[in-house]
């Protein structure tokens, strides 16, 4: 054991949600023991298109400590169950990918093969009608996952929307508290070892010399480290996912502050609404090859909700990943290491994904370039799984004349997109790795949404008796009804969260 080589010093590149998540997660687990400094400059814009979220933002949240009801009221949060898709697979098309699970886990066969057997022995029923989280965000209502696994409530994930800019911030509050030091300032010069290639001190335009052990690069898309210094290339993913640009602009809050993520497909992109306590963020993500950005403005400032709030941002991006996201002792982390549009609000989830990786693999001053290796190796395989997901909303669409939409529905795909896609076709069966971010619920609201129907089922299911199966999913579904008719506003549950007040209990609301 070298515990004298140990790392003792870690320095952040960057702010924004990524710099200060990587710095409050080290700070929460190492403590005293790693000095970490964070270098940002106030007037370096961070990129604020990540204000919504996937439920594994809890892993992060009980990892850091956080309280709920603080983060709600501090960054104008509201909760959310999954996100609505409007136009994608076709003109006038609407459909829901919710959080958590369809139906009730019964024993013996997997519950969406019950369903398709279902469907062939008579069934009338959509998969919709199976979640509880549809059918509350259908109702602006909202509940938390309770109860064991018979329980329908068990079935509910969420997750949250929030004002990035102020998640920023909270965040920040945090680990300065838990000892974090930040230095306001621009890079002017980064100092390698000679011998080893290391990075070993930042120095600012102001004179302060910022010395590491660890350097993680947090700068965004400019990718200062990673790409400036060591070089690492970058794999373009633009011919599968050809947005590269958005405008993105606020506007007043909706009367009802709905529960969900809604995407709307345009004829050059796709438009983003994200609910917020205090405002609706909105964005239109778009291929600048089919739409010029100020038409692209206009198009977004005339399909808001409300008054806008300032003038639509510009951000430009490529769709893609870097070829190595930790060189030497720099660990790339957030825009820096790629970067997929935020289609299924991914953004996040890929910071604490890279966080929980690196604390995994945290290395001695050494940096064994074995640890980079498997590093590496992980963030490359879930950008890659996630890349083939969007490209599935985006290739599986009808009746959308546009040029975007007719490159991809004609595009090459990638071979583990044709196998998954396929094989759901043929038989009803999700070939999904065992650590993949998206899950059975997730690749079926897709698919179906998308009209990729299953043209058979699992052989387990015909085991089931037809009269019983359908009884038992027109049960379940009956069920779904009654509950969400019982469970509380999502309106109230903020306000109640916020005030901490003792409100009752999702179970006790459907079981009373």
């Amino acid at each position: 054991m070298q515990v004298g080589n140990r790392v003792r010093r870690v320095v952040i590149l960057g702010g924004g949600t990524a710099g200060w998540m990587t710095a409050t997660a080290l700070a929460k687990t190492f403590g005293p023991r790693v000095s970490i400094t964070l270098l940002e400059s106030e007037e370096i814009g961070t990129v604020g298109v990540g204000e919504a979220t996937i439920p594994t933002i809890h892993w992060f949240n009980e990892l850091i400590g956080l309280d709920e009801s603080d983060f709600l009221r501090a960054t104008k949060a509201s909760f959310k169950l999954g996100i609505e898709f409007v136009d994608w697979a076709r003109p006038g098309h609407r459909y829901f990918h919710p959080f958590g699970q369809y139906g009730i886990a019964l024993p013996g066969v997997p519950f969406h093969q019950r369903w398709l057997k279902a469907c062939r022995d008579g069934l009338g029923l959509p998969l919709s009608d199976f979640s509880l989280a549809t059918r509350l965000a259908s109702q602006n209502r909202f509940a938390k996952p309770a109860g064991g696994a018979q329980s329908i409530l068990s079935t509910l994930g969420y997750a949250f929307h929030f004002d990035a800019s102020l998640y920023a911030r909270h965040l920040r509050s945090l680990a300065e508290a838990g000892g974090v030091t930040r230095i306001e300032g621009k890079l002017s010069t980064v100092e390698r070892d000679g011998e080893s290639g290391f990075v070993s001190a930042l120095l600012t335009e102001a004179g302060d010399r910022l010395d590491g052990d660890l350097f993680v690069d947090c700068s965004g898309f400019r990718a200062l480290l990673i790409e400036g210094e060591m070089q690492a290339g970058y794999e373009d993913w633009s011919h599968w996912l050809p947005c590269d640009r958005a405008a993105a602009v606020p506007c007043e809050r909706m009367d009802k502050t709905t529960p969900y993520t809604r995407s709307t497909a345009r004829a050059a992109g796709w438009q983003w609404r994200i609910p917020l306590q205090h405002r609706t963020g909105n964005g239109y993500v778009y291929a600048s090859e089919f739409v010029s950005d100020d038409e692209a403005a206009a198009t977004l400032l005339a399909n808001l909700d409300g008054a806008a709030l300032g003038d639509p941002q510009l951000l430009r991006f490529k769709a893609g990943r870097r070829r190595r996201t930790w060189i030497g002792n720099v660990v790339a982390i957030g825009l820096s290491s790629g970067f997929l549009e935020p289609l299924e609000s991914t953004s996040i989830h890929l910071i604490q994904s890279s966080i929980a990786k690196l604390l995994t693999l945290f290395p001695d001053r050494d940096c064994d370039p074995g640890l980079a290796l498997q590093f590496d190796r992980l963030i490359a395989a879930d950008l890659d799984e996630i890349r083939d997901f969007l490209i599935l909303h985006y290739h599986a669409t009808s009746d959308k004349p546009e040029p975007l939409w007719n490159h991809c529905r004609h595009m090459a795909l990638p071979d583990t997109l044709i196998e998954k896609q396929e094989h759901y076709r043929r038989s009803g069966r999700l070939m999904l790795g065992a650590n993949e971010l998206f899950r059975e619920a997730s690749w079926l609201a897709v698919l179906n949404g998308q009209g990729v129907l299953a043209e058979d089922y699992s052989p387990l299911a015909d085991a089931l008796d037809p009269a019983t199966n359908r009884a038992q999913l027109e049960q379940i579904a009956g069920v779904v009804t009654r509950a969400a008719s019982h469970l509380p506003m999502h309106d109230d549950v903020i306000a109640q969260a916020i005030s901490a007040s003792d409100a009752l209990s999702p179970a006790d609301a459907v079981n009373g």
